[in-house]
């Protein structure tokens, strides 16, 4: 079924799990047939144990290390600002796609666009979120687990680095395009700015 919005799929790497108060250290996306976004930032609060025992991410002496290894870091605000760049080569607006956007990806995002007052851009640009978690509970009740890596494991037969901002968006790109959902599905799980 042709779908009526282009879908860019994200995913945030985090210093926690506050909605309401990490700092993003990751952002990824995926769209087919385009360049993949992957920017790390430098957060200016402590990476809590938890979160770097899930996505590998340290700060030492100033710099961001993923696994040990020194990764190019972009300040917070030229990240969004390239995002918004990224999301305006699309015909559009676009809708944005995360598995618990609704619970995180989304409020977080919101939360520093509007921090560094670039809310208004970004709304010119895209025109809602779907929460694919959610999405996955409608079509497919009967399964036991509805967590991203499980879904990819389920539906794709294939494990992947999950946790890896880049990875998770082109792991729920295909899982996405796998499901196939109508647009009235797709609608449902939808929250229009």
């Amino acid at each position: 079924m042709a779908r009526q919005d282009t879908i860019v799929f994200f995913d945030l790497e985090t210093t926690g799990l506050d909605a309401k108060s990490c700092h993003i250290v990751q952002l990824g996306a995926s769209c087919e047939h385009h360049p993949i976004f992957n920017d790390y930032i430098l957060p200016r609060i402590p990476i809590e144990y938890e979160a770097t025992g899930v996505n590998g991410l340290t700060v030492s002496d100033g710099q961001l290390l993923l696994h040990g290894a020194p990764v190019t870091t972009v300040p917070l605000y030229h990240s969004l600002k390239y995002f918004i760049d990224y999301l305006g080569s699309f015909p559009g607006p676009v809708l944005l796609a995360a598995h618990s956007a609704w619970t995180f990806d989304q409020i977080v995002l919101m939360r520093v666009l509007r921090k560094f007052s670039l809310f208004e851009q970004f709304e010119q640009v895209v025109s809602g979120f779907v929460d694919t978690l959610l999405l996955s509970k409608k079509l497919y009740p009967q399964l036991k687990w509805f967590n991203q890596p499980y879904l990819v494991r389920y539906f794709l037969g294939e494990g992947y680095n999950a946790h890896n901002a880049v990875e998770d968006a082109k792991l729920l790109e295909k899982l996405f395009n796998r499901w196939n959902p109508d647009n009235d599905d797709i609608s449902e799980f939808t929250d229009l700015i």
